[in-house]
């Protein structure tokens, strides 16, 4: 099973990116093919059309979304939408090769406010690409990172549970 996770905040000193670290080192944990696409790394370019050339970074990003069999995705909230650098991110991804692939989800938020709004545009991102959605959702504020971590040890464990959720999912599916 191939997995990709998926940090979707464009900003350097992102909370969703210590999020997604965390959920790519317990992924790697169970011995599986993992690869961490982080878009605060600012490699990946703004879509201009099919026809045009774009860098290796946004090459191989998009190779890896398609290959993977488990997507995990980690979005913040901005203006009560999703990030728009994920937006971008899935004008590369081919709909035709992604049908039957599974997605997990982390949104991350100022406040406790617009979870359910961006899990379902999220999901209907998804449902696009014909990709089975873990319900799970992890909703976090910020309030659980503190000193460039998580502070808080039942939001690993929800993090972990989502994982482990999606890839179960995913496992029954390839039966």
């Amino acid at each position: 099973m191939k997995v990709v996770v998926i940090s979707a905040s464009p900003r350097k000193k992102a909370n969703t990116q210590l999020v997604m670290k965390h959920v790519f080192e317990y992924t790697k944990s169970k011995d599986i093919d993992v690869k961490f696409i982080n878009l605060s790394e600012g490699q990946i370019e703004c879509y201009r059309g099919p026809e045009e050339e774009y860098n290796d970074a946004t090459k191989k990003a998009s190779k890896d979304i398609m290959d993977a069999d488990v997507w995990l995705i980690g979005s913040p909230i901005y203006n009560s939408f999703f990030s728009s650098a994920l937006k971008n991110l899935f004008e590369y991804v081919n709909y035709k090769k992604t049908e039957g692939k599974v997605a997990g989800m982390v949104i991350m938020a100022a406040g406790n406010i617009g979870f359910i709004n961006v899990q379902t545009m999220i999901t209907q991102l998804l449902s696009y690409f014909r990709v089975v959605t873990n319900p799970k959702a992890v909703f976090l504020t910020v309030d659980s990172i503190s000193n460039n971590e998580i502070s808080d040890d039942s939001v690993k464990d929800r993090l972990n549970e989502m994982v482990d959720g999606t890839l179960s999912i995913a496992s029954k599916l390839q039966d």
